[in-house]
């Protein structure tokens, strides 16, 4: 079988030379994804994170052995460097990364658009992408859907400067402190999550950023937060970057937008405005503090941000497609 990468649209596929499956899918027997030739797998994974379990490696091991998949299973406890020099070295047809957002990012910007294929299995905390990918928090589920039904998908993202690119979302201006404060929420931590909450508030207003969209005038806000098309709600096609300004008018407004931060999607909130952009050029009196895909960073006074159309190939299935209106169709 024969088939084009995409970017998350319909695959043109030919089958002529494809064997047959059909006693195999018959009998219950798991069979590996027709959409891209497998035959060697390396898995990273991390052993303390909560998402993953003490006995990942034995299932891991018997999902790889079900799909007759040979995988090399790497703990991620040692040298982080040097065990990604190993995955790569070993020239494997997929990474599969059972991790945190920060360490599927590391992957996936090592790997690029002509490295090995990336499969980000749900395996940290808020696991963005992965959801994203593969629908699931479930790490078992959504390794048996790219092995049976994977393709090769560009991801697109964008470069926050010289930083790796990011995949699912960048949050420039003081509004990346309560990141800190949201995720202490999460774990249930709330002492800990009001001591960050009170840092943040003390820090809003302080030091407004200057944003310019596309070119487009330069305007004033809180902050500016950059999305994905992989992550976004708002855009349907991979075209650019989700561009949304923060830009609450007085106090009440950023206890309000605060408590979305926290609690609920802040694109809800009306001080929020949004619209598509393929760059972004960001300025600020002080350093920018931000949050990268979960990392938090503190960038230079002047930030550009450009939109990456083809970041990664990730090995995950097509997504479901769309019907068209009542009187169109394919001609």
């Amino acid at each position: 079988m024969s088939a084009t990468l995409t970017d998350g649209g319909p695959v043109a596929e030919t089958s002529a030379d494809a064997p047959d499956d059909t006693n195999a899918a018959a009998s219950g027997a798991a069979v590996l994804t027709p959409h891209v030739p497998l035959t060697k797998a390396v898995l990273l994974f991390n052993p303390a994170s909560g998402s993953v379990g003490p006995n990942v490696e034995a299932e891991a091991r018997a999902i790889f052995d079900a799909y007759g998949l040979a995988a090399e299973l790497q703990a991620l406890s040692g040298d982080f460097d040097a065990t990604l020099d190993a995955a790569f070295a070993a020239e494997p047809d997929v990474i599969f990364v059972l991790a945190g957002d920060g360490t599927a990012r590391s992957v996936a910007s090592r790997a690029g658009p002509d490295g090995p294929l990336v499969a980000p299995l749900p395996g940290g905390t808020m696991n963005m992408l992965p959801k994203a990918l593969y629908g699931t928090t479930d790490w078992q589920a959504a390794l048996r859907s790219a092995l049976e039904a994977g393709e090769a998908r560009f991801v697109a993202g964008g470069r926050v400067g010289a930083e790796p690119p990011f995949y699912c979302a960048a949050i420039l201006g003081s509004p990346a402190l309560w990141a800190p404060a949201r995720e202490a929420v999460r774990s249930g931590r709330l002492g800990l999550a009001w001591a960050h909450a009170r840092r943040a508030l003390k820090r809003a207003f302080s030091g407004r950023i200057r944003f310019s969209l596309d070119g487009s005038r330069p305007r004033r806000a809180e902050a500016l937060v950059l999305i994905s098309p992989m992550i976004s709600r708002a855009m349907d096609e991979p075209v650019g970057l989700e561009a949304a300004a923060m830009d609450p008018g007085h106090a009440a407004d950023a206890f309000r937008l605060a408590a979305h931060a926290l609690f609920d999607d802040w694109r809800h909130d009306p001080a929020v405005t949004a619209r598509p952009a393929k760059r972004a050029v960001v300025s600020a009196r002080s350093r920018i503090p931000a949050v990268i895909d979960g990392e938090p960073v503190m960038l230079d006074r002047e930030e550009a941000i450009s939109f990456v159309p083809r970041a990664f190939r990730a090995l995950a299935p097509r997504p479901p497609q769309t019907p068209p209106p009542v009187g169109e169709g394919v001609l």
